[in-house]
């Protein structure tokens, strides 16, 4: 089973960046589809990007053209780089692992890291 730890949120004023790490363990990392998650208080969990194993990207509609989703398969590593970013973008953000055939949503889960977009 893949270990998973996230690190790089924190507080940001609107239209600052941020990079967000995900580093595994435990497992053959470039065996897995690779996404990040978040999740806003009282709303539910959304996809916000993913990255499949030959490296094909897709990405929620509301953070298109601002996040970029990459893996570094030497570092086991997956990131997110958020560009202008915007308050609506607060969340608590997740990192996930899922082999191909397991069903998206389900799969090996971080532990979280904030992100916080004030002013």
């Amino acid at each position: 089973q893949v270990q998973l730890v996230e690190s790089g949120g924190g507080l940001v004023q609107p239209g600052g960046s941020l990079r967000l790490s995900c580093a595994a363990s435990g497992s053959i990392f470039s065996l897995y589809i690779m996404a990040w998650y978040r999740q806003a208080p009282g709303k539910q969990r959304e996809l916000v990007a993913s990255i499949t194993k030959g490296g094909s990207t897709d990405y929620a509609d509301s953070v298109k053209g601002r996040f970029t989703i990459s893996r570094d398969n030497a570092k086991s590593t997956v990131y997110l780089q958020m560009n202008s970013l915007k308050p609506d973008d607060t969340a608590v953000y997740y990192c996930n692992a899922r082999p191909s055939i397991v069903p998206i949503g389900a799969g090996a889960w971080g532990q979280g890291t904030q992100v916080t977009v004030s002013s």
